[in-house]
């Protein structure tokens, strides 16, 4: 059996897909490495979330985050080829987050994590979406070619993981809205930062 201490990367350097080598400090394994840690906080948050619904739908983006992950780590110069991100992807998100915004009563303003125990855990996946988009322009902007429909799927699903967790406080009758908290008045401010 192998194992899967390889002791290839113990200098520093890991194997993108393909097999090139790259130091692992690579914009390019720094995009693909935070895709992965928002894939396994999002499997925290499904695996404590009780809305069976939200966890199908988390489950399956899941999927798709490997599908991004592989891409991001794919080279141009690699034999293997990119795997494509399909536009649709981000139609489905969109049409999520169109179908949880129309729920009566949701939290249509700033809120303050920690009222519901999976809600907060899909606002830490809300903000590590936040930084895999970062990490991704700023391998965009370093001159890679990264497909549009990966950049635009992670801004989509950073809207819908924060509706994620308003529904479950909502459904909860929790609120974690920053304006009860402060007693502050005046236009709605912007969800999902």
């Amino acid at each position: 059996m192998r194992s899967i201490s390889t002791m290839r990367g113990d200098e520093g350097e890991t194997s993108l897909a393909g097999g090139v080598r790259v130091s692992k400090a690579e914009l390019r394994v720094e995009a693909y490495g935070t895709i992965d840690e928002l894939n396994s906080t999002l499997g925290f948050a499904r695996s404590i979330c009780d809305d069976d619904e939200l966890a199908g739908l988390a489950k399956s983006i899941q999927q798709d985050l490997f599908r991004i992950g592989s891409s991001l780590a794919t080279p141009p110069e690699s034999p293997k080829p990119q795997v494509v991100i399909d536009p649709a992807l981000t139609d489905r998100l969109t049409d999520e987050v169109h179908r949880l915004e129309a729920v009566e009563g949701m939290l249509a303003d700033w809120s303050i994590a920690g009222e519901h125990r999976a809600a907060s855990v899909f606002d830490v996946s809300r903000t590590v979406c936040r930084r895999a988009e970062r990490a991704i322009v700023r391998l965009r902007e370093s001159g890679v070619d990264v497909q549009a429909s990966i950049l635009t799927y992670v801004n989509r699903l950073s809207d819908l993981l924060w509706l994620f967790g308003r529904k479950l406080e909502h459904d909860a009758g929790v609120s974690g809205s920053l304006r009860d908290l402060t007693g502050k008045k005046g236009n709605r401010f912007s969800r999902a930062w």
